[in-house]
């Protein structure tokens, strides 16, 4: 009698075929009476719809066929339940945001040296497999001959046959080299607090192979290649996001990473959802792996975590200071501020990058000949001689930003290429060489500085929030809304954004600056990057949900100078905003309205919907400026 291991939203369950004619389909049945059993759930409707697939090759299995025909003992299926169609009225079987994943069909080659933030950022979503470029492959080979070398010579060398930090001078035996790798592993998952996300961990798992794909770690060919394969098949080990200082590299968190992959632990894949690692590798065709001297160490020892973060805090940081310029221009619109201040020669007398880019941006979304304003004509006569500051000086403070975010990118990008474990295996010289290449300040230094600089973009935007609130300030009704006094308007969401801006005050006090002695004073300087990481992204976040305020404020404030309207480009951003969000005529739930134009930042809609315009505008121009 065979039996097999059926996974039921997410949950495994070994199901015996019960004899040589049971079908496929009887085998579902059974599997789903014991999900239900082990969830204290009634049966409900035994006529469930559902799928069965086989987890390695992905095959459809047909329900009539019978399971010894079509399955191996010990085999491994995954069931879908069609549609998400519900067991009973009380405990509906409901589809994940994982069950629609699609399977990559392009690959993105690593080699050590040229990976981008924002291809990081893509393996993270899933848009990508991944292989190796075959000089990687080469060096990684000859990188792994050097360490059977020193094993084979038996020399003393720290981390194959040595132990580890305060240990460095006390020998292993030849015979247990391999324990001592996977003790170190053990020993480090240490992590505390909720699991990075699947997409997080994606991205932690590419970094850490693009790493070793530089051949300087002495892992092994065979071993990198199936931690691209676990990658491949999206095995992901359960990897807590706290524990790590950043200065012998980010032990806990990449500890964990190698224990999934150890097949110890927990782990997620699309098929299987959360389970024991071990059943999540196996139910892919994949081994778990089998640690070589010095390759536990080279698993664990990089600063992996604060760079990969960092790269999402970057690419994110890109995005938002970009769409930051386009909602900054719909509030100056709506507030009938003037173009002036955007003039051409004011900033070639100060030309910081940045600033000049963003003028630039301005100018092309703004009143111009290209693209007039019938708001900015209605208004051209006024008396008023020069803006606020927050109007006035968008291209200083905004710019900036800009040009922090490009030095951090900067920086982040020399870390993802870097080696960064120790010791450090040289071809040339036939030997190792310890160093602390771990160390996380660069990255730690540069993602504190990340946190500082975007933080600016939600500071002048609630400024600018509450111009757009304020009747003194905006000539508009009071809170952006009818039968002010009735309706409150905008009022809570100002206050929303003032409590963000306050957050970020604290967030943006830098990690970087502090140092605890671990490892019995043998690590006595640490980077605290890994909450450098987390935080800059923390204050990413608060900045696109500043300026989606910003968004649905300014648009709300165009509503009152209607019939006028502003330029086409602007008037694309208020149509897009409108295609989610109605016009406020009177009070409602705000936090939904906030979350459907943050949204709308996060996917770079805002962008999307200007960058023909602008194009439009530097080819009339013939301007020349990216």
């Amino acid at each position: 009698m065979l039996c097999v291991s059926v996974c039921v939203r997410g949950e495994w369950f070994r199901v015996p075929s019960g004899g040589p004619s049971v079908s496929i389909q009887k085998l579902g049945h059974e599997a789903l009476c014991r999900y239900f059993r082990a969830k204290k759930l009634e049966h409900g409707d035994r006529h469930v719809e559902f799928s069965m697939h086989r987890c390695q090759g992905g095959e459809l299995l047909h329900p009539e066929d019978r399971v010894e025909d079509v399955l191996e003992d010990n085999d491994f299926v995954q069931l879908v339940v069609a549609g998400g169609g519900g067991v009973d009225s009380s405990a509906p079987i409901k589809l994940t945001e994982h069950d629609s994943y699609k399977v990559p069909k392009e690959y993105i080659f690593l080699d050590g040296n040229s990976l981008t933030t924002a291809e990081l950022v893509s393996l993270g979503q899933g848009l990508f497999h991944i292989k190796l470029t075959p000089e990687a492959e080469e060096k990684v080979a000859s990188s792994r001959e050097v360490i059977d070398a020193i094993v084979r010579d038996k020399k003393v060398v720290y981390g194959i046959n040595t132990g580890f930090g305060m240990f460095a001078h006390t020998l292993i035996a030849e015979d247990q080299l391999v324990q001592l790798q996977e003790n170190v592993v053990y020993s480090s998952c240490a992590g505390v607090g909720d699991p990075l996300s699947v997409t997080r961990t994606r991205m932690l798992l590419a970094l850490r192979i693009n790493v070793l794909a530089k051949g300087y770690s002495g892992t092994s060919l065979e071993t990198l290649e199936a931690m691209i394969k676990a990658f491949n098949a999206s095995c992901l080990s359960w990897v807590p996001e706290k524990g790590t200082v950043g200065a012998s590299g980010d032990l806990a968190p990449l500890a964990h990473l190698a224990l999934g992959l150890m097949g110890e632990g927990r782990m997620w894949s699309p098929q299987s959802g959360w389970a024991d690692a071990k059943t999540v590798l196996e139910g892919h065709g994949l081994k778990p792996l089998q640690l070589k001297p010095k390759e536990g160490l080279a698993l664990i020892n990089g600063t992996q975590l604060i760079t990969s973060l960092g790269a999402e805090a970057v690419e994110r940081a890109l995005s938002v200071a970009k769409q930051a310029d386009v909602i900054a221009a719909l509030t100056l619109e709506a507030l009938r501020g003037t173009t002036k201040a955007f003039h051409q020669v004011i900033h070639a007398a100060r030309p910081h990058p940045g600033q000049i880019q963003v003028a630039q941006r301005l100018r092309s979304l703004l009143d111009s000949e290209v693209f007039p304003s019938q708001i900015s004509e209605s208004h051209r006569s006024c008396s008023r001689v020069q803006d606020a500051y927050t109007l006035r000086c968008i291209p200083q403070v905004h710019g900036v930003v800009n040009d922090t975010i490009g030095f951090v990118q900067k920086v982040i990008s020399t870390e993802m290429n870097s080696a960064t474990d120790n010791p450090l295996v040289f071809v040339e010289f036939r030997e190792t060489i310890s160093g602390g290449n771990f160390h996380g300040e660069y990255p730690a230094k540069a993602l504190d500085y990340l946190a500082i600089g975007v933080q600016e973009l939600a500071s002048i935007s609630e400024r600018r929030i509450e111009r757009l609130v304020n009747p003194t300030h905006s000539e508009l009704p009071a809170f952006l809304v009818k039968e002010g006094g009735l309706n409150c308007g905008f009022m809570v969401a100002h206050c929303t954004a003032a409590a963000l801006v306050s957050e970020n005050k604290t967030l943006c006090h830098p990690s970087s600056v502090d140092s605890l002695s671990t490892s019995a004073a043998t690590e006595d300087h640490v980077s605290m990057g890994g909450w450098a990481a987390r935080k800059a992204l923390t204050v990413v976040e608060h900045v696109e949900q500043v300026l989606a305020i910003e968004l649905l404020a300014a648009c709300q404030a165009l509503e009152f100078l209607h019939p006028l309207k502003t330029t086409a480009p602007l008037e694309k951003v208020h149509e897009l905003l409108r295609s989610v969000i109605s016009p406020w005529d009177r009070d409602r739930v705000m936090s939904s309205d906030i979350k459907a134009a943050h949204t709308l930042i996060k996917q770079q809609k805002v962008w999307k919907t200007v960058q023909p315009f602008m194009e439009e505008y530097r080819r009339k121009m013939k301007c020349d400026w990216e």
